[in-house]
């Protein structure tokens, strides 16, 4: 799993101090999103491999520090008013940003650094004032998204866009317009000086509520896939007053549409078009003659009680038809009049109060593939009504009183592979049967009610079943032994009666199962223990919610695949108790994730780990006085990756002290708990005490936990001794070296010839001495005249060399270091550089130094010398020439540079 990588790669962004903690921020790896959703008011992308959320931002850079530099995905919310230049340079990775905040104001620059930046939205909590730059996105060069919900966007203008931009969204504002768009934003039209035109695959101007006008021309020459006028006063017809240069779709739900805009449809050719949740009532024959390039056509809850005859025949092109929620009194959509047959392919009758279907109702659909027909009054259905149907794939029949099912019902449909038949009331018959479809896969049934002794009998090679019982229904058995391929099953309710031994032999390829209503019940064992009985070796997921009313909990364990198991409402309502997690989970090796939600867990302790080697996510959801137990520290580090505490409350209990500290340092595990965790006051009233800062007050326990962290320190410190006293070399002589040089400098100038006892101190390594004392002595001490300070020769017998190199150093006027490769790697010359460039620019009056390169030596093999860089680019360097006639120049170089320090 790519979980057991990612983090320890994000542990490489994270400061070492805080450990894996991000205060009101809850990150998440995109494949654990819908874990936290439920609990987040920002939609981000479940295919990106890091997210972070972050809540009640009111410093940007504060809380910016505490999320990891690895996130791809980012929701800031807060009270922020201004975005400074760079906000986001931490973060060059990012994919997706949106921001929730009280902005006033984006400074140039503010976005910098996101070149890979692909969607971006704006909300403003600031009614009056939104300023943007008019280079605010010019260096977004991968955005693709951008939508503002700011009602004082239409304050702005010249703002460009990037060329890569294409959705563009504005809601919420006080838009009136469509015309001010072109001020706003003037690359949206066709400008005088480009000949070509902007394109956007969509421009949603939905929620912008004062939205009415639309001058003529606003957006000449735009090129536009789908515009969304939803929740506005557009009137849909003033579209083709617009300019734009091309239009696709078309969505105007509610709004005051009264009538198909025909015109518009007719003007753009519109592919698709949407008026669902307006006041159409009934489509003329003259508006749906306009109409004939439609391929998708939305009707939802618009008041439709009929439609006009020929409606599929005047739509020659259409393949999606939603009529869902409306009141029509038929659905004969055909009639044998032409013969004529439509290629529609998704066809939505649902919630429309259908009590019949016709024979023969759908027999000009040859094409249809999806037919939804849930939520009607449907209680019988013909043998013929689905004739003509062959290549249909997907019926949902749900939410119907349907009780009797006519002989060979399914023999017309030989396709379908999805059939719902949920929330029905069908009596099984002993010639009940699901004979016809041969692909079927994916089953939803009600269980029926029907003569005892009757078996239910469903297709064996299906993948995903799902089963329903009333409550106080008599159990049903399966009539088939074995379903080979069953990946999926759902049981709502418990309504099968079936062996626990032979339930690896019924179900051999069983993935995921789910639980509801008081199915775990029947599955547990009885005895004291009440363990799971299933035992199904390649079950990957389990999901159990219960109904409210179990008496005690059912310990999942045995099952040696299960990655991940969720277990929701578990706990009795009238008689509540507490649990531990070991009495809900067992031995589970492979389990990667775990969600309660519910289950009355009360006790966290190191022990309900033993058996979850492989857990990464742990999240508890509406648990209310969880306890941590202290044995928690000691397993740290097989704790889960990431740990969730939401809508959930931890005990106002001293168990519970440690955990504040925990969260700063906790080396391995994310912990994210919702900050709004308060303790009650002793003498009652309302919770005013924050949990943590109250607990490490008032615990007696708190001192045994700050013996430890001392203890802890004082260990740390023996350990880094000998790393100490390596370190003395460096640092110590080194601040040694500074405050020599500033008492020199606080006793004058006087006597400035008996401070240096030396001329030149000589920087070398042992294996370049034979160039030091063959062509370097005898020319400065020789020729020259000059006193040298030699390590091997002058240095003071008996005194650490690192004392010695600090001491002469600082009594020479020139420091000479003579470089190569080698030299490099000699620590004692290391270190003899280092005091030497520090020196040089820390000290009040810095002595002269001068390099010389024996070989050239590439500045990147100089990582640590930052210093030395400096003195390179200021050209107090020379490279040893190789042949003799370019000697005299190096001689005249170091004879210039020795006469500029006052020697020679």
């Amino acid at each position: 799993m790519g979980g057991h990588l990612l983090l320890p790669g994000l542990l490489l962004f994270l400061p070492l101090t805080t450990g894996w903690t991000a205060p009101n921020c809850l990150v998440t790896e995109g494949s654990r999103l819908h874990l936290v959703s439920r609990f987040l008011l920002c939609r981000l992308d479940s295919s990106l491999p890091l997210l972070a959320l972050c809540s009640g931002v009111s410093n940007l850079t504060q809380a910016l520090e505490a999320v990891p530099q690895g996130v791809e995905g980012l929701c800031l919310s807060g009270s922020v008013s201004v975005l400074p230049p760079d906000a986001f340079s931490l973060f060059p990775g990012l994919k997706i940003l949106r921001l929730s905040l009280c902005l006033t104001k984006v400074l140039p620059g503010a976005l910098r650094g996101l070149g890979q930046l692909q969607r971006l939205s704006f909300t403003c909590h600031h009614l009056e004032d939104f300023f943007l730059p008019p280079d605010a996105f010019g260096n977004l060069s991968s955005l693709q998204h951008l939508h503002f919900w700011c009602p004082s966007l239409d304050r702005n203008s010249g703002v460009r866009l990037p060329p890569t931009l294409r959705r563009l969204g504005i809601s919420g504002s006080r838009l009136q317009d469509v015309g001010k768009l072109a001020d706003i934003f003037p690359d949206l039209v066709l400008g005088s000086s480009s000949g070509d035109s902007w394109t956007l695959d969509v421009l949603n101007l939905s929620l912008n509520r004062k939205l009415m006008m639309a001058s003529p021309g606003a957006l000449q020459g735009l090129q536009v896939g789908t515009l969304y006028l939803d929740h506005t006063m557009m009137k849909a017809a003033a579209v083709k007053g617009l300019g734009l240069q091309r239009l696709d779709a078309l969505s105007v739900m509610h709004t005051d549409v009264t009538e198909l805009p025909a015109e518009s449809v007719a003007h753009f050719e519109l592919q698709e078009l949407n008026v669902g949740f307006t006041r159409i009532g009934r489509i003329t024959p003259e508006a749906l003659a306009s109409c004939r390039s439609l391929k998708s056509l939305s009707l939802e809850n618009s008041r439709l009680t009929d439609l006009p005859p020929g409606f599929l025949a005047a739509l020659p092109r259409l393949q999606r038809l939603n009529l869902r929620g409306n009141k029509l009194r038929s659905a004969m959509l055909c009639t044998n009049e032409t013969g004529a047959v439509s290629g529609l392919g998704v066809l939505d009758l649902a919630n429309n109060g259908l009590q019949s279907l016709p024979p023969g109702a759908f027999s000009c659909l040859p094409h249809l593939q999806e037919l939804q027909l849930q939520g009607n009054q449907l209680d019988w259905l013909d043998g013929q009504v689905f004739q003509g149907l062959r290549r249909l794939e997907k019926l949902n029949l749900s939410n119907n009183p349907v009780v009797t099912l006519g002989e060979n019902w399914l023999a017309h449909l030989p396709e379908l592979t999805s059939l719902n038949l949920l929330s029905t009331s069908i009596m099984l018959s002993p010639t009940w049967d699901f004979w016809g479809p041969e692909n079927l896969h994916d089953l939803r049934l009600q269980f029926p009610s029907g003569p005892s002794g009757v078996m239910l009998s469903v297709p064996t090679r299906l993948t995903s079943l799902e089963l329903h019982a009333a409550p106080g229904r008599k159990l049903w058995k399966l009539a088939s032994p074995i379903f080979p391929v069953l990946q999926t099953l759902t049981l709502n309710g418990w309504g099968l009666q079936l062996k626990t031994q032979n339930i690896t032999k019924i179900f051999p390829a069983l993935r995921q199962l789910f639980l509801l209503g008081n199915s775990l019940e029947a599955l547990c064992s009885q005895d004291a223990s009440s363990f799971f009985l299933w035992q199904l070796p390649r079950l990957q997921y389990l999901n159990v919610q219960g109904n409210g009313h179990s008496l005690r909990p059912c310990c999942i364990t045995g099952l040696p695949n299960l990655q991940e198991l969720e277990l929701q409402r578990l706990q009795s309502r009238a008689r509540p108790h507490s649990v531990r997690l070991e009495e809900l989970v067992g031995e589970l090796p492979r389990l990667q994730v775990l969600y309660l939600a519910q289950t009355g867990l009360e006790t966290l302790s190191a022990a309900a780990f033993q058996g979850l080697g492989s857990l990464q996510v742990l999240v508890l959801d509406r648990e209310t006085g969880i306890v941590l137990d202290g044995s928690l520290q000691e397993h740290s580090p097989q704790m889960p990756q990431y740990m969730y505490v939401l809508s959930s409350s931890l005990a106002c209990q001293c168990a519970n002290a440690w955990l504040g500290p925990w969260l700063k340092r906790s080396p391995r595990t994310y912990v994210h708990i919702e900050s709004r965790q308060l303790c009650q006051p002793e003498a009652g009233g309302h919770p005013k005490n924050p949990l943590f800062p109250f607990l490490w007050s008032h615990c007696p326990n708190t001192l045994g936990l700050e013996l430890f962290l001392g203890s802890s320190a004082l260990l740390f410190l023996l350990i880094s001794l000998p790393f100490l006293q390596e370190a003395r070399n460096y640092w110590i002589l080194y601040l040694q070296a500074l405050f020599r040089a500033w008492l020199q400098d606080l006793r004058g100038q006087k006597g400035e010839g008996k401070r240096f006892l030396y001329d030149v101190f000589v920087s070398h390594c042992r294996q370049d001495q034979a160039w030091v004392v063959q062509e370097l002595l005898p020319t400065l001490e020789g020729s020259l005249g000059l006193r040298l300070c030699l390590p091997e020769r002058d240095f003071e017998p008996g005194n650490d060399v690192a004392d010695n190199v600090a001491e002469s150093m600082a009594s020479s006027r020139v420091t000479l270091c003579v470089l190569s490769c080698r030299a490099l790697g000699t620590p004692r010359c290391c270190l003899e550089l280092y005091l030497a460039t520090s020196l040089l620019l820390a000290a009040p009056r810095p002595p002269v130094l001068l390099v010389v390169f024996l070989e050239p030596v590439s500045r990147h093999q100089l990582p640590r010398y930052h210093r030395l860089a400096c003195l390179l680019r200021r050209g107090d360097y020379y490279v040893w020439p190789k042949e003799d006639e370019r000697k005299d120049d190096f001689w005249a170089w170091l004879e210039s540079r020795l006469g500029q320090a006052g020697l020679g």
